[in-house]
This record gives structure tokens, sequence and C-alpha cells, in this order.
């Protein structure tokens, strides 16, 4: 086999993750390769135009950005911003037969408080809000600065927190015990109970604490859990990632399709195919940012225990104008510039949960969306935004992809429909009417469901975090920096990684300086 110059590190992947870790090592001056399975860079994170003749650029797969450290974005001069958006979350209600919903502004204050008596009738549930969410900021603020930095042990880490009570409702017990002492509303419970769910199949009370540490993740971000708009898109941070690994010096290959890895701890041989031949790179270091599951497939080696699966539907949509609202006193433009919440009551999660582990299609799919084009209309062409045309991006939970296995196709029909029949329930119209038509005359609409995202991204199970979450402390096994493995010259660099999960960075970077603070490169 033909072989290229020695590097000393080769990358395996370049999505977000692969692509800081390039960047920190080759401005560090480490000769770097990237190899790209797909003929585009970015992974995950991309932006691209799915409806054919329509210039709309949606980010496909992932969306918002909150656990992006600005400390990367300024190390590797990224030319790269994020927007606010200024509502949360809406989440429509019907109370004493009227339609009404609750509507959190992200500055908090008096429209909050005011959506919350509306709603509950008393100031407790928006007292209970505040206490709730300014413990899980402090923890957030005490938390998110570790993430770029080696492993924390676990005492060291609650003693950064420094709040008992905290520890305990985050980090010891189920989190449907916090959540059910702090609120009383139903609908409210619902609401904080949505962010241990992204991508991830549990229950409030789940003894695993899967929950919570998806949680954890959720409020931490950015030491303030805000989760923002990537200004032109998704795309637009893997773009300017690329452009300043290539810029430091990097050498970054798509098309490439990593066959193997082979290492002795001290020197590794990386083999690839592509449309250009078969080839192997030799370097000091490797680093994944595939699924440990797929890591072991290249090193030869037993898979590890399968990880949770996926269970999320993931629908991208263009909408001619913004469907009218039931609840007259809301306007769309603010409900779905947040995060708009169907069938997300706590009851109807825990419902949804207990159908899906039973094998059965919830009857009434919770769901999240939110509409991307209103905080940033750049990812629209001129004369769409003109026209009034919104892009919407719906976030199915509790859908986990062994419910897809004997009839994929019409399982995701199915889903699809009864989905948007929940979203359709708080609508003064149905969603279709608004679509947007492609050049062929078709929808503008796409669903992808775990297992589309495992064929088209290699994510096991079409799990998005690529394995369990982990707390964000050390564990065994860990390591120093928390993406090391048996192999010594072999690092994962990507959401598998402790402290992996979502758009980032984190993993990359932290892999690039186990890299660097080793004497031998």
């Amino acid at each position: 086999m033909p072989h290229h110059d020695a590097y000393d590190v080769v990358i395996v992947g370049g999505g977000h993750n692969g692509l800081v870790a390039a960047a920190y090592l080759a401005r560090a001056g480490r000769s770097v390769l990237v190899l790209e399975r797909l003929g585009r860079t970015g992974g995950a994170a991309v932006s691209t135009r799915p409806f054919a003749g329509v210039d709309a650029r949606l980010s496909r797969y992932s969306y918002l950005v909150s656990l992006l450290p600005r400390r990367i974005v300024d190390d590797l001069g990224l030319r790269f911003a994020v927007r606010k958006r200024a509502v949360s979350s809406y989440t429509p209600a019907v109370r004493d037969g009227r339609p009404t919903g609750l509507l959190v502004d992200t500055a908090g204050g008096g429209r909050t408080r005011e959506a919350f008596a509306r709603l509950t009738g008393s100031e407790r549930e928006f007292a209970a809000w505040q206490r709730f969410y300014g413990m899980t900021q402090r923890v957030a603020e005490r938390v998110f600065p570790t993430l770029t930095e080696p492993l924390p042990t676990r005492e060291a880490l609650r003693a950064r927190i420094g709040d008992d009570r905290a520890w305990e409702a985050l980090f010891e017990r189920p989190v449907g015990e916090a959540i059910e002492a702090a609120f009383e509303d139903d609908l409210v419970r619902g609401v904080v109970l949505t962010d241990a769910l992204i991508g991830t199949f549990a229950h409030a009370h789940d003894p695993s604490l899967r929950q919570n540490r998806c949680l954890l993740y959720h409020v931490i971000g950015g030491g303030t859990g805000d989760w923002d708009v990537p200004v032109g898109g998704m795309g637009a941070l893997t773009d300017a990632l690329a452009d300043a690994a290539r810029a430091a010096g990097a050498r970054i290959e798509t098309g490439r399709e990593v066959t193997a890895i082979a290492t002795d701890g001290t020197a590794a041989e990386v083999s690839y195919a592509g449309d250009a031949g078969e080839g192997v790179a030799a370097a000091r270091y490797v680093l994944v940012g595939a699924a440990p599951r797929e890591l072991a497939r290249l090193l030869g080696e037993q898979p590890p225990t399968p990880p949770a699966e996926g269970a999320q539907l993931k629908v991208n949509m263009l909408l001619r104008r913004l469907p009218r609202l039931r609840d007259p006193r809301t306007d769309p433009r603010e409900a779905f510039s947040g995060t708009f919440h169907i069938a997300e009551g706590y009851g109807a999660l825990e419902d949804a949960y207990r159908q899906a582990a039973a094998g059965e299609l919830p009857h009434r799919p919770p769901s999240e969306i939110y509409c991307h084009s209103l905080t940033d209309p750049s990812i629209l062409g001129p004369e769409l935004a003109a026209q009034g045309y919104q892009t919407l991006t719906l976030f199915g939970l509790h859908t986990p992809a062994r419910l897809f296995t004997a009839d994929h196709d019409a399982t995701r029909a199915a889903l699809l429909e009864a989905t948007l029949a929940q979203l359709d329930a708080h609508l003064a119209e149905p969603l279709t009417e608004c679509l947007a038509t492609d050049a062929d005359g078709r929808p503008c609409i796409e669903a992808k469901s775990p297992l589309d995202l495992e064929r088209e991204l290699r994510l096991p199970g079409g799990n998005i975090f690529h394995r369990d979450l982990a707390f964000p402390y050390a564990q065994e096994g860990a390591g120093r920096w928390g993406v090391e493995t048996r192999h010594p010259n072999v690092l994962l660099c990507g959401a598998g990684a402790v402290r992996g999960g979502g758009v980032s960075g984190i993993p990359g970077h932290n892999a690039a300086m186990a890299v660097l603070e080793r004497a031998e490169v």
C-alpha cells in the first residue's frame, strides 16, 4: 500500500470537534492530517439546502449552540458569532377550556412573571422557577470553566460547586424528585424536564441518572445555560473551523473513509480508502472523532457495551409564513423564536416514555420547535426573506431506534403525522397549509429517524451523544482529560469523550491539550 508522509497527528473525522483539534495542533506546529469519510467537513454540524431549487440553508442535524466556550472561538480566531434568542420558550396549553400558554422571556422579569400568573393563577410557580434556575445557574458558573481543564475528581467538583443541595438534586438523586419538590403545575414541571430528555431515552425517576446528566449539560452551557442561534447556520461554525485548521497548516482530505487503525502504543498507522484509491497514513498520535463503538471496530477490538440508543425525530421545514396560534394573545413570531414545547407536560412525557418502552409509538408524541430565521434571517435567500418565508426545526422526544426496525419508512411517516397533529392542536390553521413547496412541487419538509442518523452519520443507534453522557468528573478509566483510551497514542476527540455531546468543541480542545502536554511530540 502507498504511504503518505508521516504526521505527528492523524485525526479520524472532520466534524466540528476534529476540526477544533486540528486547528489547535496545527497552530502549535504539529503536522496534522484530517481524514473525513463524507465529501465535506462538518459532520452533524452542517448547513445544507435540503429542498430542491429553494434558497434556504438549514442547519440539518445540530442546530443550536450552548456549550462552545468563547475561549475556543478566541484562541482559534474564528469568524463566527451566535445570537441570543429574545424568547426562551413558549408552551401552549388549554386552561378552563380556553387556549393560553406560558411564554418565558430570555431576560426573565415582568413578562415572564405575568405569564406564570396568567397560567397558574398565583405567584408560586414563578418564584419556584427563579429558585430552581438560580440554582442551576450557580452550578453552571462553577462547572463550565472546568470543561476545558483536566478532569476534576468527584470530590473536587463537589467542593467547587459548594452547594450540597444542588449536588444532591443534580448529581445524586433522580432529577424528577427535585422537579416535583420545586413545582406543582404539570405543565411547568414538563418544561423543566424536557432539557433532561433531549436525545435521551429516560424518565424523570430513572435510577441510572441518565436524565440528570442530560439536564446538567443543557443548563451549564456557557456558564449561563443559554442556547443560542449560530449566525449563518451551523455550517458557518464548521466552515470557520476548517478555514482555521487549513490556515494553520493542517491537511484536510474529504472522501477518505478510514478502514483500520493499527497501533503499538507509540506509533500508529491509519488505513483509508476513497475514490482515489487506498492509502495508509503513519502518525505518532491518532485522534478519533467517531463513536467509541466505531473506534473499537477500526482497531479490530471487541466493541464496548452497546450505547443507549438514540431517541429523537429530527424534522426540517420551510414555511411560506408562520401559522397562527389558537392563543390570540401570543404573536407566532415570539412563540416560535424560542423553544415551542408540544405535548410536553410532565405527565404526558412520562406516558410517552412508558408507551415507547413497551414498543409502541407514543400516542401523543412530544416535541419542540424553533425558528432559526426569526433570529437570523441570513440563512434565507433575499427573495424568500422578503416574502416572509421562515424555517422551522422540530426535535421529537421518546422515539427510540428500536421502534423503527420493523418497517422504518412507514413508522417514520406515522410518527411525523402524529407529531404534527399534536402541533396542529394548538394552531388556528394546519401547519401543512403553511409549508412551502420545492422546485418539483413537493412540500418542504424532511424527517430523520435515529436509524437515518445512524446510516448518514454513523451514530450508533442514532445516538447523538455517541454513548451515554458522563458526569464531568474523573471516573475509572477516564484518564486525565477524559479523552484517553487503553492505547496511549489513540485518543477520542468526539462526543463519546467524557464531557462530550452537543456542539461544543470541548472534546476536540481536550484531545489537543492531551497531545500537546506530552513531551514526545
